[in-house]
């Protein structure tokens, strides 16, 4: 039974991470897009090269969710594996979701919840410190910082663009948007891709097969970065039009500015902090904070409080699914 239960915990998992690229596409290309700086197509094909490249460039986020969020030591391998199958479907559930109704909501936190509520719910132990430092804390940081930075840096811009016409800047900006999108979706592969990693080492360690002095298997780093590169070719059209186009009308100037600081929230946090952020949070706050330089009321803020209320209920949302999954299958599955 538990060879069967890792097989489906490896593929519900690559599900997932298939998932997770459809649905946050739009964070890596969304901006380059409405700009006319890429066609749709041409961005998604880099964004998914892009995505396989930055999966391959760390295992510290990996290593975070596998070990630092949910304390199955003291379960058997059998009902560990059962509490990671119900987390991965109480994500995969939620990303469905917002991604039906077009609303960028964080992978991130959907995975996260869905390991706190099927851990729960089997009885199991959180690592309560480590999700307020290494989860709760970004969480609320890197969405002010993103909104902040991109503030600042676009008032700076402006500035220094003021007397320069507006379609030579225009067109500079479209090619500079080429590199920060590509950055982006950089970042997006490190922080995502290794999400889906740290799921499927937490399950090989807890049947016992992976060694856990030698770190993730290269399989799986190969695996989570090609699963994650073909959700994002296959696109995710309905949350890009709400980040390109629905929180506010993007010039090429914004969009490179927006695209910037979200890589660099992203890189600091995979290779400094070791911290799971949300690229959907981050790009989005941006995108808001490079829109308020024009005037407040240039953000479509009734979008914005759409968008943050999704936040709100991802992790609560997915842990809920992911619980009464648990409380399902657990009898069925012994």
């Amino acid at each position: 039974m538990e060879p069967a239960l890792v097989v489906i915990v490896v593929a519900l998992a690559l599900g997932f991470d298939y998932t997770n690229g459809f649905h946050d596409a739009a964070n890596a290309i969304a901006t380059s897009v409405s700009t006319r700086a890429l066609t749709p197509r041409a961005a998604l094909v880099m964004a998914a090269v892009m995505n396989f490249t930055g999966a391959l460039l760390g295992t510290e986020v990996a290593e975070t969710i596998a070990t630092s969020i949910v304390d199955l030591q003291s379960a058997s391998s059998h009902s560990a594996l059962v509490v990671i199958l119900c987390a991965l479907v109480g994500a995969i559930t939620w990303n469905l979701i917002t991604w039906w109704f077009g609303l960028p909501s964080s992978s991130t936190h959907a995975l996260i919840g869905g390991l706190v509520g099927a851990g729960l719910a089997g009885s199991f132990g959180v690592y309560g410190s480590a999700i307020v430092d290494k989860v709760v804390l970004p969480m609320i940081f890197s969405p002010l910082i993103g909104f902040g930075l991109a503030f600042a840096l676009m008032v700076g811009l402006l500035w220094l663009i003021r007397n320069g016409r507006p379609a030579r800047v225009n067109r500079r900006f479209r090619f500079a948007q080429t590199v920060s999108a590509a950055a982006m979706a950089l970042g997006h592969g490190l922080q995502d891709a290794q999400k889906t990693m740290g799921v499927i080492y937490l399950a090989l360690l807890t049947a016992e097969w992976a060694d856990p002095d030698e770190g993730i298997p290269l399989w799986v780093k190969l695996a989570a970065a090609a699963a994650i590169s073909a959700g994002t070719y296959a696109g995710g059209w309905r949350i890009m039009r709400t980040l390109g186009r629905r929180i506010i009308e993007l010039d090429p100037a914004r969009g490179f500015v927006a695209e910037s600081v979200s890589a660099i929230v992203l890189y600091v946090n995979a290779f400094y902090l070791h911290a799971p952020v949300s690229t959907t949070h981050t790009i989005t706050s941006a995108i808001m904070g490079v829109g308020a330089t024009k005037r407040l009321s240039a953000v479509r803020w009734g979008v914005a409080k759409n968008i943050a209320g999704a936040w709100i209920l991802t992790i609560p949302a997915a842990a809920l699914v992911a619980a009464v999954v648990f409380w399902v299958l657990h009898p069925i599955l012994g």
